[in-house]
């Protein structure tokens, strides 16, 4: 009776929500502390918890960050450890954009 009891917990506890640091809304997983000190010293965090990216598209931001703003090379073990934090838990999601605009709906260009 106990092991069935405990398999009617197991789906509300796998849809359980990611803990969110409160100051500055990152999820709480492995890298944040490395997102928080890296990434939150030039600007806020939000505008990553706003982002979706693939793992190839947040080092694309990342080395285009470095080339043009001045941003800092991590090692590899830190480049590492943010990559699969932000994959991990800021990487693209079904339904969460609207479709494209149809082009028949588009203003004409001039």
């Amino acid at each position: 009776m106990k092991v069935f009891a405990l398999l009617l917990l197991l789906p509300a506890v796998a849809l359980a929500e990611p803990e969110v640091d409160a100051t500055t809304g990152l999820v709480k997983a492995p890298g944040w502390l490395q997102v928080r000190a890296h990434c939150g010293g030039c600007h806020s965090h939000a505008l990553l918890t706003q982002q979706r990216a693939d793992r190839d598209t947040w080092l694309e931001m990342i080395r285009w960050m470095q080339a043009t703003q001045n941003l800092w090379q991590f090692t590899p073990e830190v480049e590492t450890e943010i990559l699969d934090y932000l994959s991990a838990n800021y990487a693209p999601r079904r339904g969460l954009r609207r479709a494209p605009i149809p082009e028949a709906l588009m203003p004409a260009s001039n």
